[in-house]
């Protein structure tokens, strides 16, 4: 194996754990605290000291912070708008477990690498690569890689939402955008991610409450009130949902909502 192939197929291993930087430190402002200098001694070695913290303690650092994946996925990615929106038009159709919660799962946790790729590459490249070969410090390695992640949000969060938590933080407001803390702007992010992804269902589902409503209409003005209209109404949802090429057409279109700088 080359030493290319090597560098990447490391670089593909270590790109989604490039955003975990981001929950490496505390700190959730603009300012990173110095980190405490550690020494521990294994028989007569000692690792660490007054230099700051060994390598070794650092990667440990690293994956104790994988941890927080999960919730990173669901608060800082496009994974949350994804889901809900597959699942309304899922309960849209009314084909309840079909496709399964699995399938729906595993369809936005795809999309939303496809979407966060840019994101997570520039995340890896600013400050993760930098900082594991050693040129670059902690503190501009962290403001680095956390600045795509952080125009990501902004780029992406309604302004409203933004204020809203502001006024719940009791924070100043900034004289910049990107000048708000990550403490603020990841929760206006989840709120602003759920409006868009209820407003996206409700319109996917105007169509097919209509079909419903007319199917109704026309068993009810026939007699025939002992027809349950979903018998009727299912299978004419489903033909209309193939022919328009509804998949696609959503998931096209939910691609198109975020703006990836």
């Amino acid at each position: 194996m080359t030493k290319a192939i090597k560098k990447h197929l490391i670089f593909r291993a270590s790109l989604p754990l490039s955003v975990i930087m981001l929950m490496v430190y505390p700190a959730w402002g603009q300012s990173t605290p110095a980190l405490p200098n550690i020494a521990l001694t294994i028989g007569n070695e000692t690792v660490g000291g007054a230099g700051g913290i060994s390598a070794t303690l650092k990667v440990m650092f690293l994956l104790t912070a994988v941890s927080f994946a999960p919730a990173m996925l669901l608060t800082m990615t496009s994974f949350t708008r994804l889901v809900v929106v597959l699942s309304m038009t899922r309960t849209a159709l009314g084909t309840q477990g079909a496709p399964p919660n699995m399938v729906i799962t595993g369809l936005a946790l795809f999309l939303t690498m496809a979407i966060m790729g840019p994101v997570f590459t520039r995340c890896y490249h600013d400050g993760l690569e930098p900082y594991m070969d050693g040129s670059m410090g902690e503190e501009e390695a962290w403001l680095k890689g956390s600045k795509p992640m952080k125009d990501f949000l902004l780029a992406n969060t309604k302004e409203r939402d933004v204020k809203l938590f502001l006024e719940i933080t009791r924070e100043k407001d900034p004289e910049k955008p990107e000048d708000v803390s990550l403490l603020t702007l990841i929760p206006a992010f989840v709120v602003s991610e759920l409006n868009t992804a209820f407003q996206i269902g409700f319109l996917i589902a105007l169509p097919f409450l209509v079909l419903d409503m007319v199917v109704s209409s026309v068993l009810t003005s026939m007699s025939m009130i002992t027809l349950p209209p979903v018998v009727i109404s299912l299978p004419l949802k489903l033909m209309l949902f193939v022919v328009v090429d509804g998949w696609s057409l959503i998931i096209k279109s939910l691609v198109k909502t975020y703006a990836v700088q």
